[in-house]
Order: C-alpha cells, then sequence, then structure tokens
C-alpha cells in the first residue's frame, strides 16, 4: 500500500490571525514557520510513509519543502478543505492508495504515533479521524483509499467526518493520537504549548527555539 502524506500550509503572515492579541505579525510569521519545519520534519522520520506533499502557496513553505525533495503543490484556494482536495487529487494521481492529511500547526508531532496510526487495521474503505483537544475539530484524517470521503474541515468537524465517511460508504473511526490532540490557533493554545514545552524535552525543536527566543527578548 503506498501512503501519502499531505501537509497544507497556510501563507506564513496571513495565519494565526486570532494570536495578534498575544503576537504581532513578525512573530506569528515566526511561530507559524517554526511549527511548519517541526511538523515536516517529523513526517519524514515516518518510515510508513512513502511521498510528502506540502500544499502551498508560501515562497518560504515551498522553498523549505523543496529542499528536502518534498513534492510541492501550489495552493490555489481560499481554505484548508480546499488545500486538503488539492493534494487529494495529486496523490491520486501518483498512485496513492492511502493519504495521511496533517497540519503544519501541531509541532509536538509524534513520528511514532503517526506510524501508529497508519498501521492501523481498518476496512477496505475507511476513515480514520483525529480529534483536537476539544474532541469537536479534525487534526488528522487517514483516508482508504483516497477517495474514500471528501474532507470538509472547520468548525464541528470531527462529527461532520463521521457523517460524510458514513454518507459516502466508508466506514469511520475517532482515533486519538497525543501529539495531534494540540494544534495552535488561539493564546490559549499557545499558553498550553508553552506549559507542554516547560514539562517535557525534545520533540518541537525549531517551536521551542523560536519560543524561547521569543521569551527573552520580551523578558528584556
Amino acid at each position: 500500500m503506498s501512503t501519502v502524506a499531505i501537509i497544507p500550509a497556510k501563507r506564513f503572515e496571513d495565519a494565526k490571525q486570532r494570536l495578534a492579541p498575544v503576537l504581532q505579525l513578525g512573530h506569528r510569521r515566526a511561530l507559524v514557520e517554526s511549527m511548519f519545519w517541526d511538523a515536516l520534519l517529523a513526517a519524514r522520520r515516518v518510515s510508513s510513509i512513502d511521498h510528502i506533499l506540502v500544499v502551498t502557496s508560501d515562497p518560504t513553505a515551498s522553498q523549505v519543502a523543496a529542499g528536502y525533495e518534498v513534492v510541492v503543490v501550489e495552493d490555489t484556494g481560499d481554505s484548508h478543505t480546499e488545500a486538503a482536495q488539492l493534494g487529494i487529487a495529486r496523490a491520486q494521481v501518483m498512485g496513492a492508495t492511502r493519504v495521511l492529511l496533517i497540519p503544519g500547526d501541531c509541532p509536538l508531532l509524534d513520528p511514532a504515533e503517526l506510524e501508529e496510526l497508519i498501521a492501523r487495521p481498518v476496512p477496505e474503505r475507511s476513515v480514520l479521524i483525529v480529534p483536537d483537544r476539544h474532541g469537536e475539530g479534525t487534526n488528522a484524517l487517514v483516508l482508504t483509499p483516497p477517495d474514500a470521503m471528501t474532507p470538509s474541515f472547520g468548525e464541528g468537524s470531527r462529527k461532520r467526518h463521521t457523517e460524510l465517511a458514513v454518507a459516502q460508504g466508508a466506514t469511520p473511526e475517532v482515533v486519538d493520537v497525543p501529539s495531534l490532540a494540540l494544534d495552535v490557533d488561539t493564546p490559549e493554545d499557545l499558553e498550553e504549548l508553552t506549559e507542554m514545552f516547560a514539562a517535557t524535552r525534545g520533540r518541537a525543536a525549531h517551536t521551542r527555539g523560536m519560543l524561547s527566543q521569543l521569551t527573552r527578548s520580551q523578558a528584556g
């Protein structure tokens, strides 16, 4: 089975507007870029992923991806859902029999947990849904085959994806993956990430370093 991972990446300067109350534009951009680096590098360490696609219109994200021989798909849409669909279409052209959709804003991503997710036994036509830490959104999808379901991200997508899978003839399963639970969108998410960094070591080296540097600069 050929597995293609798809990472949609919004333009760095346009991302994470909800962090504006606590981070100015330059710092938000640096945070988004750091999280993207960490997610991409974690995906590259998953042996069961055959290819990685990055769907983006950001020049820096494209340059980073190309430097790791990752396939770059030009993002011509306006949403995470459209970017995911573009990635799925390209993955099918590449002969993928399964796709893994992961976000670029989950810096704690653990390659071992991704390996377990991909290796999970599933029916012939299936959708694995990884919820966010609130249990309402979707932070990752595994589609077997790639056209098992048409993704629809956004508010309430965990429930919506379950319903869509059934409607499109696939078997859905909600799977908790701890390192994919926290995506950073709000000041509360950022605070949670900072606390997790303080309590752990390893993983997310770029994001850890960026936040550490930001903390030092603010203290000074």
